[in-house]
């Protein structure tokens, strides 16, 4: 709760007084930084690479541990209260790992988009693809694979095939539960999440 209170009053108070744009990263524990220092997160990471090269943007972490695509959904209108002039979208993986059925997944996930864009038409979307372990079984890996390249064509998104290509599966990178990863993980995610979001900005 201690977390979530602050990513909301940073949400809040990093608006006003700034003339920069305002980037929103909205996720779950791997935008929060779960395990590693919020500096550390690859969203703070990322705020560092667009300092370096002067652009005018300012990043926002609206990560929330345990977060599912139907969270987000309810949570969307609340980070919607001020300009978001960009928002990564990195949602689904609980769903995933709680196997829920990909197709409400790939709803909760439109209905997002389609508030963001309501809010404002101009906003800069990015999506950030998730991919499940092999051991959840072919049929379902398959289906939720699908879900972020479909999303991305039907509504002509820039979209990140894998957040955590080159990380995922590779147990140095990550903390001892294997999902989420350590700060060097987060700094290969910043390098995979830059690449994309660079030309955006």
């Amino acid at each position: 709760m201690l977390r979530l209170c602050f990513f909301f009053s940073l949400l809040v108070v990093t608006v006003l007084g700034d003339d920069r744009r305002t980037i929103v990263f909205f996720g779950d524990s791997l935008t929060a930084g779960y395990g590693v220092d919020l500096n550390e997160a690859f969203p703070a990471l990322i705020q560092k690479k667009i300092d370096a090269a002067g652009l005018p943007w300012r990043v926002v972490n609206a990560g929330l541990s345990g977060e599912t695509t139907a969270g987000g959904r309810r949570r969307i209108d609340w980070i919607l209260k001020q300009r978001v002039d960009c928002l990564v979208l990195e949602l689904g993986g609980n769903d995933g790992l709680r196997g829920f059925p990909p197709k409400v997944t790939m709803e909760n996930l439109q209905e997002i988009i389609d508030r963001v864009r309501a809010a404002n038409p101009a906003v800069r979307l990015l999506l950030a693809g998730m991919l499940m372990p092999p051991n959840f079984g072919e049929d379902q890996t398959r289906e939720f694979a699908a879900i972020y390249p479909a999303l991305a064509e039907k509504n002509h998104l820039p979209l990140i095939p894998f957040l955590l290509e080159g990380v995922g599966g590779r147990a140095e990178l990550n903390q001892s539960d294997g999902i989420h990863p350590t700060a060097e993980g987060h700094r290969r995610v910043a390098e995979t999440a830059w690449a994309a979001l660079q030309p955006l900005l």
